[in-house]
């Protein structure tokens, strides 16, 4: 027997046994979570700039910030997340309560990529525990210093039949497949999610995917062109522009293409310096692979500014690539690297009819002082999330689920959205004795049938 498979039948009998079931243990749950992160934070931190060239304040503020605030909200709404919600009854069930209960899936499988490795493994993590269930965490074999920490961290706050962590590459992956769970939560590119989906499907186990797409950031004449051109540069550079909701590209109104272009520029120098390649605070791609990637999607006739490259570091400057069609390289994939190419438009209209003649994205932003316009776009386009005047930031807040639409993936968390993804809504009607209506009964009467279509109209 695998290791994976021991552990998984280990957790099947923590699960029965109710181990995880009650808040009391699930609060606990999180509690040594928060401490762990905390105890483990400069580990983390470290791990991250060795797998990203993430800064330590990046690290923190992308990531194991985010964490700890998830588990603090978690912890907090914790009671009321878990409560039996009373609907109504209909009369056709007098007398009787309605209720609905949130129960857990049990054996949860979570599979993590490696742009944000450790917010993107643990914020599941939290979600699936606050839920009451058992964990499986695969964290990407691309960043393996971060997922060494994990699992370090993992192994010595839970026993693993209640949180256990595999590291390892594909083969471990197709491993995990293999069995059979309860639900499995996969982050990461559209092929390999349907890989997973057809596994998943083979044991019909119901699966979330958070995936990725080319995300449009459209930019029209009434926008304020310098605070969306700031705001533009963080999203897109952020991570060195492998952020799954990173704009994947600019649709600017024609006329202010290029006011907007030098004032993206601008920004670029000024938030990464003259040379970015030197700042110590600026990423790098995750491998070579990558890093070859994007490089051979820069077309140098299109490029307009930045770019440079150092293979040895791993690291390609901010780069912006002006008059480009959908028939260039770099917009026939989703970039996942620091390079900006934009688009323009003449009318509103145009922006739908690209976005939605494209794969469903995860994330649009709408740079916009024109009511009508915005409007118009929400109305009219299908998206993940997203932000009106600003990109990224939308995912921060625990209040809005988070997830795909389409080809960008199904099923969403954060806050009590997670919670809800792990659990199962149970329906449950608690009839009363006392009184029992004769009309479903045989043999059926005149009166009955009366009554039927008196309660059923």
């Amino acid at each position: 027997m695998s290791r994976s498979r021991e552990i998984l039948e280990k957790q099947k009998a923590f699960f029965e046994e109710g181990g995880s079931l009650s808040l009391g243990v699930r609060d606990a749950a999180l509690d040594k979570l928060y401490r762990a992160i905390k105890k483990n934070e400069d580990k983390i931190l470290a791990a991250l700039t060795m797998d990203l060239g993430k800064s330590a304040t990046e690290g923190f503020m992308c990531e194991v910030g985010l964490a700890l605030s998830e588990i603090t909200h978690m912890r907090k709404h914790l009671r009321r997340f878990a409560a039996p919600k009373r609907v109504p009854t209909p009369l056709t069930n007098f007398h009787s309560a309605s209720r609905i209960r949130m129960v857990p899936k049990g054996n949860v499988l979570i599979m993590s990529p490696w742009n944000y490795p450790f917010l993107l493994t643990l914020s599941p993590v939290i979600a699936a525990l606050a839920a009451g269930n058992t964990v499986m965490v695969k964290p990407s074999a691309y960043a393996p210093a971060t997922s060494e920490v994990i699992a370090d961290m993992l192994s010595q706050t839970f026993d693993e039949e209640y949180v256990a962590c595999i590291t390892g590459g594909r083969a471990e992956n197709q491993e995990l497949l293999s069995l059979k769970f309860d639900h499995i939560f996969f982050t990461g590119s559209q092929n390999v999610g349907k890989e997973v989906l057809r596994k998943a499907a083979e044991h019909l186990t119901p699966v979330t995917l958070e995936l990725g797409g080319k995300s449009p950031c459209v930019v029209d004449a009434s926008a304020n062109l310098k605070l969306a051109a700031r705001r533009i540069v963080f999203g897109k550079y952020l991570n060195c522009g492998q952020t799954c909701v990173a704009p994947d590209y600019i649709l600017c109104e024609e006329y202010v293409k290029d006011e907007l272009l030098e004032l993206i520029k601008k920004e670029i120098v000024r938030q990464f310096g003259k040379k970015p390649l030197d700042n110590k605070d600026y990423g790098k791609i995750i491998n070579e692979k990558h890093f070859k990637r994007v490089l051979g999607l820069l077309d140098e006739k299109k490029l307009v500014f930045g770019g440079e490259s150092d293979e040895a570091a791993l690291k390609i400057a901010p780069a912006v690539m002006d008059d480009v069609s959908f028939e260039d390289a770099v917009m026939k994939e989703e970039i996942f690297g620091p390079v900006l190419p934009i688009l323009t438009f003449k009318k509103i209209e145009e922006v739908r009819k690209i976005v939605e003649s494209h794969a469903h994205p995860l994330a649009m932003y709408v740079f916009s002082r024109n009511r009508d316009n915005i409007n118009y776009l929400l109305n009219r386009c299908r998206f993940g999330g997203g932000c009106i005047n600003d990109v990224v930031v939308h995912l921060a807040t625990p209040e809005m689920p988070f997830g795909g639409f389409g080809e960008s993936g199904m099923g969403a968390y954060h806050g009590k959205f997670g919670f809800e993804t792990f659990s199962h809504k149970c329906s449950i009607l608690d009839k009363k004795c006392w009184i029992d209506l004769p009309m479903r009964y045989q043999p059926y009467r005149k009166l009955h049938v009366a009554m039927l279509r008196f309660f059923l109209k």
